[in-house]
């Protein structure tokens, strides 16, 4: 069992990431904004972090890059959730150092399956 990070001002989309994680046997950390992502990350090492794209204050692209540019979180999985589903979005999403994107709307079980193939390649 490990623990994500996962940031998302919908509150329902929140709850929804935070019960498949949990049923999938990890904890989780759950967060409404990308400052509060940043200060969780730093806090608690987590094994991975889930942004969504779009939130108030500091985005989740913001937030990958703080998370990156710190080397004590620089190589920190980072899973983007997120309804900007534009290839120009997607490829904004990768130039941040993501390791994976995922659209909504989004089936819970291809998120966990991703969370898990995230997860195995990072060695957590």
């Amino acid at each position: 069992m490990v623990n994500i990070v996962v940031a998302d001002d919908d509150e329902d989309i929140r709850e929804l990431v935070v019960f498949k994680l949990r049923q999938s046997g990890h904890e989780v950390t759950a967060v409404s904004d990308g400052a509060a992502a940043v200060s969780a990350c730093q806090a608690e090492r987590p094994a991975l972090v889930l942004l969504d794209v779009m939130m108030p204050g500091m985005s989740g692209l913001d937030a990958a890059r703080a998370l990156r540019a710190d080397p004590g979180t620089a190589t920190l999985p980072i899973i983007l959730l997120t309804a900007r589903a534009q290839e120009a979005d997607i490829e904004q999403g990768f130039a941040t150092g993501v390791d994976d994107y995922i659209t909504k709307p989004f089936s819970p079980r291809e998120l966990a399956s991703r969370v898990t193939a995230v997860l195995a390649r990072s060695g957590a």
